[in-house]
Formats: structure tokens, C-alpha cells, sequence
């Protein structure tokens, strides 16, 4: 997915034109007023309250595709998955497989670091009830374009979930369709090698799948082990 451009963006400058991003009225509405009434636990932070960046290794070679960001979680603290159960289990997985440097993440001074790993998503700002619209997520989904090429490197896609399997799809279907034709079915360890990227399918770490028993931690484990199995060793 290597740029054709005379001049590859970089991933700094991508990410400075997400935080400034004012596109979508109704998640930017919301998201300001989430960080306004805030959550009482929260009541004393002063919440991010802007679309949130990707975070991680500018080089990596594995990209981590959730939904969007969590309303208490990255946009109160302004750094993907960061303050949140779903973080929480994100982060002490890929702790364990190699790729973070510590298993938690609770804000953007925790001293967290990823090493050949890169946390991105479909849609950059918290939106009501975790569901963004259609529109939403084709005026957003193209900063996650953008970031693909932008780093070349990237030889492994986990997609937390259905919308980030299908957004990813979408990207591809655009720039090499052959690639996902027909389209890949999701699942939890679902895998489509397409082109030079390899998707993995990973059941979304949300509270939903976690307290009800969908998704086991030996289960996403298991997807970044996998991962690291396709891209080799840490370099």
C-alpha cells in the first residue's frame, strides 16, 4: 500500500490534521459535550474532547483497526484505547505478544510505548451509543487510508470487529479490489492475505464480548501470537 505520490505524507502530519478535524457535526457535538458534563468518576479531568490520533510505531509493521473511540475512554484521555476496559484488555495483550512495552494504558504521561505495532481506527471522534453513521465513517475512514500509506511497512491488519473488518475491506476494495473479491468473511481468526496485507479478524475487546465470555483473553492471545507469526521477530 505504498505511496504513488512525488511526496509521502507523514503519519505526525496526518495525525495533526485528525485532532483538527470538525467534519461531522453531530459526533463533533457530541464528543465537546461528553467532555463538558464528563462522567462523576472523571469529574476532575479535564477531558481531551477532540477526534483522537492513531498512537503507536511510525514503522510498525502490525496495525491494530477498532471502531471508534470510547466516550470516557480515548476521548477523555486523547490516546487510542487508553482508559477503558477495552484498553485494558487491548493493552495487556499486546504486552504479552511483544508489541507494548507495559500491559496498561491510562493516559498520555503513562510511559506506554509500542514497538512494531500501531493503534488506528475507522472513525476518530466518540460517537453516541458507539454507532457511527454511514456517512460518518466515509467522510472519517479516509485518515485510516491515508495512515496505510503513509507507512508502508504495515504487513499485518487486526480488525477489532465487524466495522473495522468492513472498513478495512472498503479501503481495499478502492485501491487493489481484486484483493477482496469476493469479500472475506469476519470472524474471530478469520484470516485473507490481501495483496501484501494480511488481515486478521479479532472479536472487538468491548465489555459486551469480555463479560459475557465471547472473547477470552487466551482467545485474543491468540490473534496476536498469530500476528507476530506473520511479520517474524521484533526487529
Amino acid at each position: 500500500m505504498a505511496g504513488t505520490g512525488a511526496r509521502q505524507e507523514s503519519v505526525a502530519a496526518i495525525n495533526r490534521e485528525i485532532t483538527a478535524c470538525r467534519a461531522c457535526p453531530r459526533l463533533t457535538e457530541w464528543r465537546e459535550q461528553v467532555a463538558v458534563e464528563k462522567r462523576a468518576a472523571y469529574a476532575d479531568e479535564t477531558y481531551w474532547g477532540k477526534p483522537v490520533p492513531g498512537f503507536g510505531d511510525a514503522e510498525a509493521r502490525l496495525m491494530v483497526i477498532g471502531l471508534a473511540p470510547a466516550a470516557h475512554g480515548a476521548n477523555r484521555t486523547g490516546r487510542m484505547f487508553t482508559g477503558d476496559r477495552s484498553g485494558d484488555w487491548l493493552y495487556r495483550a499486546l504486552h504479552r505478544a511483544g508489541f507494548a512495552n507495559q500491559p496498561h494504558a491510562t493516559g498520555r504521561r503513562d510511559g506506554l510505548c509500542m514497538t512494531d505495532a500501531y493503534i488506528s481506527a475507522v472513525v476518530r471522534c466518540a460517537p453516541p451509543d458507539n454507532k457511527p453513521t454511514t456517512d460518518e465513517r466515509n467522510r472519517c475512514i479516509d485518515y485510516l487510508e491515508r495512515e496505510l500509506v503513509a507507512m508502508p511497512r504495515i504487513r499485518v491488519a487486526v480488525c477489532l470487529g465487524t466495522f473495522a473488518w468492513d472498513g478495512l475491506c472498503r479501503i481495499l476494495r478502492k485501491r487493489e479490489p481484486a484483493s477482496v473479491t469476493p469479500k472475506p468473511k469476519f470472524g474471530h481468526g478469520a484470516e485473507h492475505p490481501a495483496g501484501a496485507l494480511h488481515m486478521i479478524g479479532s472479536y472487538h475487546p468491548s465489555q459486551q464480548n469480555t463479560f459475557t465470555g465471547r472473547l477470552t483473553e487466551p482467545m485474543l492471545d491468540s490473534i496476536f501470537t498469530r500476528a507476530r507469526e506473520l511479520i517474524g521477530e521484533a526487529p
